[in-house]
């Protein structure tokens, strides 16, 4: 089960699990919010953002879960 932009995600946090959105995916090293993040094609990342406070945030795809 692969994500798409647009789809409604959950991730855990150190609160529980939150929801939002997948904003957008990373295949390649980037940073986000000051941190390095080393995604590729076998382990992309995406962005997500969250419906609560809307901040945003990089995760794995494979710790995403589609709602």
């Amino acid at each position: 089960m692969s994500i798409s932009k647009g789809d409604r995600v959950s991730w855990s946090t150190s609160q529980g699990r939150t929801q939002g959105k997948a904003v957008e995916k990373r295949v390649k090293r980037f940073q986000h919010d000051g941190q390095d993040f080393n995604a590729s094609d076998d382990e992309p990342y995406w962005i997500v953002e969250s419906e609560k406070t809307g901040a945003t945030a990089a995760h794995k795809e494979s710790s995403l879960r589609r709602l």
